[in-house]
């Protein structure tokens, strides 16, 4: 378990701290970001790859910022994709006017923010490419290839764009390479025991004794298959076999080969696996270029490993014996003309502090925003009350951060909620914005939109009636349909969310006041959350894992169903809900 921490909410920045401090001579620390990028001079006209993803996988990602490698790093909090803020203040630190490639392994969250990251670019006149790793065979058949996770695999995709990058490649020559290197790489991992988050007393899995699951994720996931424990040279021939029977048609003899401990696998027991894989692969023709035996992604303090087969052309196998200079990974001599940092003056990243605007907002939208913040409150109150029990449910089939990334989330939004000026829209605005920037990850993304949609619908002058906020709900349902790309029945946040702005829209319709609607409608949202324990995950992180995952609600729907239950309670108290019930206009039914 992981025995060495402060405060468990700061551990991530704790770890970034102490990081900094000891190898400020290979990383320069980005202002306001949690990330970094090399130390030094730049390089005008140089491609940037910059890579990332949540936190608890050293030496991914800031462990392999330097020459021949990564240009800089972001980081999320552990397991958690980093935010669109976060990725965005990297990335403008590390270009330097050749373009980006940003680069991660095949997350939900991890696609959402780097994707909206790639659009801010893009806006500002930065070209940027996106390279998504999907090495890890277990999560996926070789029919559905873009749905595969990313896992150890990313760590050759990485050492291959950055040394094109170093030795003055273009950008579309980088994501060429890049994408090559993913199409020919295939990974499989075994779990011996699970990984503990700090402060928590148990693991995100157990492997029963004498037992051990292939197919794990990094992200605390459990393995898709359990067997019994088997020696070395079984375990050997099952991971290679499992690979080898990914071999690309046309694939040469030559390949990169990793064995990865996973946190907690002793190295010589690493060397004793490799042992028996690097005899099976030259028994099947395969001559391992350069391998790598150790700690190279990791997930914690899990117990396990995994196999990494990288089938290399002339191209490729240039790239992987590159120099390289990092902290965690030294290959060779890098060229001394190579600049050591990947970037523009940091001091520019910094973020800009806001100027103090006088927001138009009428008296009614005014009054409305303090119910809004009120309504924040509520909704802090009630996850950290079930921040233990949404853990539980989301590391069933996850990582079980969900309750802990959403106290993060709703801590931030009540926060900015609080300094901010204005109407409702503008409060809900700034509480989505906040939300996204520091909880992250799929979550993190998705319920800041959700927010900062309503409060666009809403706006700053209109009053609040229960049928605007139907149909401001019913927006920001569609924009996590759109931008999630999901649906009812997939066992999401939506399958809660859908029934309740249905059952609001008719309540509202039907002239109910509002705080009855509402409260009718949680009764729905419940309802609905409760029946996605039925149901088999189609999308996110649990996808892999979604025969475990019958029979335990969805987290995400969960935490909304709390939710709406926790707002409603707010609306149907007195103080709240006279600012949502203004006099309707003559003539008009009172519905609100």
């Amino acid at each position: 378990m992981t025995r060495v921490y402060d405060d468990p909410a700061r551990f991530k920045d704790d770890a970034i701290d102490g990081f900094a401090q000891a190898y400020a001579r290979y990383v320069a620390r980005v202002p306001g970001a949690s990330g970094f990028v090399r130390a030094g001079a730049g390089r005008p006209g140089k491609v940037s790859v910059v890579v990332g993803g949540g936190s608890g996988h050293y030496p991914s990602y800031a462990g392999i910022v330097g020459p021949g490698f990564a240009d800089g790093c972001v980081l999320g909090d552990l397991f958690t994709s980093p935010s669109l803020t976060q990725v965005h203040r990297v990335a403008r630190a590390a270009e330097q006017g050749g373009g980006l490639v940003l680069s991660f392994g095949n997350y939900a969250g991890d696609r959402l923010n780097f994707g909206a990251a790639q659009e801010r670019l893009a806006a500002e006149g930065i070209d940027t490419r996106i390279v998504y790793v999907t090495d890890d065979i277990a999560s996926g058949s070789s029919q559905e290839v873009d749905r595969r996770r990313g896992i150890a695999g990313t760590f050759t995709v990485y050492k291959v764009g950055g040394a094109a990058a170093d030795r003055g490649d273009g950008l579309d020559t980088v994501e060429r390479l890049m994408r090559a290197a993913n199409a020919a790489t295939f990974s499989f991992g075994v779990a011996f025991d699970g990984c503990t988050l700090p402060g928590q007393a148990a693991p995100l899995f157990t492997v029963e004794t004498g037992r051990m699951e292939f197919g794990l994720g990094i992200h605390g996931e459990a393995g898709i298959r359990s067997t019994e424990w088997m020696p070395a040279p079984l375990l050997a021939q099952s991971l290679v076999d499992s690979v080898l029977a990914e071999r690309p048609q046309g694939a040469g003899p030559r390949a990169a080969v990793l064995v990865n401990g996973l946190g907690a696998t002793k190295y010589e027991e690493l060397f004793v696996l490799y042992g028996h894989v690097h005899r099976l692969l030259a028994a099947a023709g395969v001559e391992a270029v350069l391998p790598e035996v150790g700690e190279l992604v990791t997930s914690l303090d899990m117990a396990g490993c995994s196999l990494s087969v990288t089938w290399l052309d002339d191209e490729l196998e240039q790239c992987w014996r590159a120099p390289a200079d990092t902290v965690a990974f030294r290959r060779g001599q890098p060229d001394p003309r190579l600049p050591r940092v990947a970037g523009v003056a940091l001091a520019a990243t910094a973020p800009a502090l806001r100027a103090v605007e006088k927001i138009d907002a009428s008296e009614a939208s005014i009054a409305a925003a303090a119910v809004a913040r009120d309504a924040l409150d509520a909704m802090l109150a009630t996850v950290v009350a079930h921040e233990e029990e949404l853990g539980r449910i989301d590391a069933v089939a996850g990582d079980g951060d969900h309750g802990l990334g959403m106290v993060r989330g709703l801590g931030a939004a009540v926060d900015a909620a609080g300094q901010a000026g204005g109407g409702a829209g503008t409060v809900l605005s700034a509480a989505g914005e906040a939300f996204a920037d520091v909880a992250g990850g799929t979550s993190g993304i998705l319920w800041g939109l959700f927010l900062s949609t309503i409060g666009t619908t809403l706006g700053d002058v209109e009053p609040v009636t229960g049928v605007r906020i139907c149909a401001a709900l019913r927006a920001g349902a569609g924009t996590l349909q759109r931008v999630g790309q999901a649906e009812l029945g997939q066992k999401t946040m939506l399958d809660a969310l859908l029934p309740f702005v249905d059952a609001l829209d008719g309540g509202v319709e039907a002239g109910a006041p509002l705080a009855e609607a509402w409260l009718s409608a949680a009764d729905t949202a419940e309802r609905a959350a409760a029946e996605t324990a039925a149901l088999t995950p189609k999308v996110g992180r649990a996808r892999p894992l979604a025969a475990r995952s019958v029979g335990t609600p969805d987290a995400g729907a969960t935490s909304m169903a709390l939710i709406a239950r926790a707002v409603g309670s707010v609306l149907a108290s007195p103080p709240c809900a006279a600012p949502l019930n203004p006099s309707p206009p003559e003539g008009a039914t009172p519905n609100v």
